[in-house]
């Protein structure tokens, strides 16, 4: 029942998706209810007993009969206190468990998506999907077990026992309860669709803080501190003005609520007073019915605060389902989790391999790709900026996956690999290098947490980061910050050039990953690789001639198909555009500086 409130769906396919999050804390979700139904036995006997006091013991004062009644009042009223408190905890269990598996699933599933599906989410509104929504949820969850089951309860008691007292004065309630009912609903359904545009544009503030804070070196280089300030506020502006809208409407619901409670027990004073004047009620019973109202009311508007906290759910709800059910588009098959292969010698085939981004995209960005790298080989990939040399190497360790074609390593498809296997023997210098918040150490070891300090020592010397760590007061020890901030950028690169190494993987990607090295320093490193990883197949994407012409192939792309390909000498015999690349960067650097 809670959980179909929660995500506000019928369905019994989407409602067991919360399922498995909750399974954890079963034991707290079911104490919770059944306190609060210990809670609302105990407040809703009290105005009877109340009534008998007044109607018995005081009129005709029997002290004893007063004394034993307040005795049980009072217990009573105890047994709520720890009812109350013991759902306190319970719900707080529930909800808090309940949000940090859900958190925990999210975050699992995002880690499942391959680079193209990432790509479609945007990643700030990921973040607020993983906190914001999920804690609206986790505010859900806890008002369901404190009010969403009291209140009904609580109302359709009192309902009861006011009928029991007086059916006459019960009439007030039975208009009181479908007036103020659609007064609610009315509100709430207005109030929905801005819910939802106040999610998205909190995406949008998120987004901007995000992308100014990883960018901060070049907003303030280019000094557009002032633009990004305006940028900023148009977003965080939206944000306001579609909050007000949604609270200016929500908060009707309070004036409503008191308007109809008041003229409800003016009604029922005025009516009961008659009553009590003709002999057909007691002053008791009219205290006990006032209470008993003032009860049915309150409920509803504990009852409209919490579905003021749903119809915002209702928009968090959706977000979290549409990644919950977002297929991965990269997968392991059956057969490949059964054979369990590994990539060994290196070998890499592409076999007709095209691609595109989107399966509804008309251009193809890779077309009709075929080549193919022997174990230990070197092969360079060059091209203008466009031609997609980054994406075909992103296609040997599945990051994206092929349209079309097939793409074989050790003579079979990557497919027949699982995730694991296959990447775990790809090592990939990205064209974006990233490092971690951590010690250098750290960093390095995301390539073999096993690695011993011998290891990790030779992997730095390979790529030319030995020294460089040493010069820093805490070595290896040194803290980086957050993506590496304080680092240079040919510091970064041969960083993550190390990290790859220590891996000792079949296949190494260098995707332009040498571009803030000078060619000296560029040459030890290529050097090194030859000498320690000399059986490791290794893909070069690079700008420079000088850092591809001793490849075993060299594959020239223009607009995401193979225009040339061979040694650095048959191209420079062979290809009009390899001769054309050759020829500038001759030139440019023949020029004196």
């Amino acid at each position: 029942m809670l959980l179909i409130l929660l995500t506000f769906e019928p369905s019994h396919t989407r409602m067991k998706l919360y399922f498995p999050f909750a399974a954890q804390y079963r034991k707290a979700f079911i104490l919770a209810p059944l306190l609060v139904i210990v809670d609302a036995f105990c407040e809703i006997v009290q105005p009877a007993l109340m009534s008998n006091i007044v109607d018995r013991g005081i009129q005709h004062k029997d002290l004893s009969y007063i004394i034993r009644m307040g005795g049980i009042m009072l217990l009573l009223s105890l047994l709520a206190i720890v009812a109350n408190v013991g759902n306190i905890w319970y719900s707080s269990r529930a909800s808090v468990g309940f949000a940090t598996s859900l958190r925990k699933g999210l975050f699992g599933k995002i880690q499942e998506f391959s680079f193209s599906t990432i790509d479609r989410f945007n990643s700030a509104s990921l973040v607020t999907r993983l906190t914001n929504d999920v804690t609206v949820l986790q505010q859900v969850v806890m008002m369901s077990l404190r009010m969403l089951i009291k209140s009904p309860l609580m109302m359709v008691f009192a309902v009861i026992m006011a009928i029991r007292i007086n059916a006459g004065l019960a009439v007030v309630i039975a208009i009181a309860i479908p007036t103020l009912g659609l007064c609610i609903f009315f509100i709430l359904r207005k109030s929905l669709p801005f819910f939802i545009q106040m999610q998205a544009k909190l995406d949008n503030v998120n987004g901007a803080v995000q992308e100014n804070l990883t960018n901060v070196r070049v907003v303030k280089a280019f000094v557009r501190e002032s633009f990004e300030k305006s940028k900023f506020a148009l977003s965080n502006e939206q944000l306001r003005d579609i909050s007000i809208k949604a609270s200016g409407m929500v908060v009707l619901i309070t004036p409503v609520m008191q308007l109809v409670m008041n003229v409800s027990i003016v009604a029922i004073v005025a009516l009961g007073g008659r009553k009590i004047m003709s002999a057909g009620l007691q002053v008791g019973q009219l205290i006990s019915f006032i209470s008993y109202i003032t009860q049915v009311l309150m409920s509803l508007m504990m009852f409209s605060m919490t579905i003021m906290t749903f119809s915002r759910a209702g928009a968090s709800s959706d977000r979290i389902l549409e990644v919950l059910n977002t297929k991965a588009d990269i997968s392991d098959s059956p057969s490949a989790v059964k054979e369990q292969l590994i990539v060994k010698e290196g070998r890499v085939e592409f076999s007709h391999v095209h691609f595109k981004y989107h399966p509804d995209s008309a251009e193809y960005v890779l077309k009709d790709i075929s080549f193919t790298v022997e174990p230990g080989q070197r092969i360079a990939v060059i091209g203008a900026t466009g031609s997609a040399k980054s994406t075909l190497v992103q296609l040997i360790p599945r990051l994206y996956e092929v349209t079309e074609g097939r793409i074989l390593v050790d003579g079979r498809d990557i497919k027949d690999y699982t995730l694991f296997n296959l990447r775990n023997r790809v090592a990939m210098v990205l064209q974006k290098n990233e490092l971690f918040s951590g010690t250098i150490r750290d960093n390095l070891k995301w390539g073999n947490p096993d690695a011993t300090e011998e290891a990790i020592t030779l992997a730095a010397k390979d790529a030319e980061a030995h020294d460089f760590i040493l010069s820093f007061p805490a070595g290896y020890d040194t803290i980086l910050g957050q993506g590496g901030v304080n680092v240079s950028g040919g510091q970064k690169q041969r960083l993550c050039i190390a990290r790859a190494i220590l891996k000792r993987p079949a296949i190494l990607i260098l995707d332009d990953s040498t571009s803030a090295v000078d060619t000296a320093t560029e040459g030890r490193i290529r050097t090194a690789l030859d000498r320690d990883l000399g059986g490791t197949t290794t893909f070069i994407i690079a700008q420079r001639i000088s850092s591809i012409q001793s490849a075993d192939k060299i594959i020239l792309l223009d607009d995401g198909a193979i225009a040339a390909m061979g040694t650095h000498d048959a191209l420079l015999q062979s290809s009009r555009e390899y001769q054309e690349i050759y020829s500038s960067q001759v030139q440019t650097e023949a020029v004196p500086s």
